[in-house]
């Protein structure tokens, strides 16, 4: 019996019946950008609130700081941001202007060299040869940068998006414990923004490991008590400034 009738394009058809998939991975740039901007808005914000609160200052005091803390934080997780992936862009930028004057000057080269990254993955010799020759007909640049350097639409640095997600993720995990200093009784200023900030924490890691496809708890804990521990060093510090001055 044969599955080949008249008029039916038995290519199309695979073609049609192919779907894109969504892969976790395709999260990684903007998801450890957001994490990371979140987690210092709140761990830095906080810690200086009570590091400002502790050494026993009128409420006014840690609100300013935090504000200001808020402030420079978004701007310089931005500029952070930025200027690391900028780089990251700039080495990409430059592999690829390289494997461009490659193809040109010799792309038999360049294609035994595609086709001996496919037979060390496992592909026959003859096969691999084939497609490394069919790959290199529809786009010969994009072949080799995503099977020789790595580049990828999904991996590759994109500076704008890293700081504008960095400084947006650390401004909206700041708002949380100045909103908590803001709201607070001043005999409970202290212990209110430290527990939430914590709680806020919490709610991070596991939002962020939930996006990442992992499983919360190791993530949760971690970021809980590092948060923690910054929170507990920047009060007693400022209990210690406070009590000296």
């Amino acid at each position: 019996m044969s599955w080949h009738r008249p008029g039916l394009n038995l290519g199309d058809c695979f073609v049609k019946h192919i779907h894109r998939e969504s892969h976790l991975v395709q999260r990684v740039g903007w998801l450890r950008a957001a994490i990371l901007g979140a987690n210092d808005g709140i761990i830095s914000t906080a810690s200086l609130i009570l590091g400002v609160a502790s050494a026993a200052t009128a409420k006014e005091g840690p609100l300013i700081a935090g504000i200001a803390g808020l402030a420079a934080g978004a701007m310089a997780m931005a500029a952070g941001e930025y200027v690391s992936v900028s780089s990251q862009s700039d080495t990409e930028q430059a592999d690829l202007a390289r494997e461009a004057r490659e193809l040109a000057t010799d792309p038999a080269h360049e294609e035994n060299e595609l086709a001996q990254i496919y037979v060390a993955r496992g592909v026959e010799p003859q096969l691999a040869l084939e497609v490394a020759r069919q790959l290199m007909a529809r786009d010969a640049l994009a072949a080799h940068a995503r099977d020789e350097l790595g580049i990828s639409e999904t991996t590759t640095a994109r500076p704008i998006q890293a700081a504008l997600a960095s400084a947006a993720a650390f401004t909206s995990g700041a708002i949380a414990p100045l909103a908590l200093l803001a709201l607070a009784p001043p005999p409970l200023r202290i212990p209110l923004v430290a527990t939430g900030s914590l709680l806020c924490l919490a709610t991070l890691g596991m939002l962020g490991a939930k996006a990442g496809g992992a499983s919360p708890a190791r993530p949760t804990l971690r970021i809980v008590f590092w948060g923690a521990l910054a929170m507990a060093s920047t009060t007693g510090i400022g209990h210690l400034v406070g009590t000296a001055v």
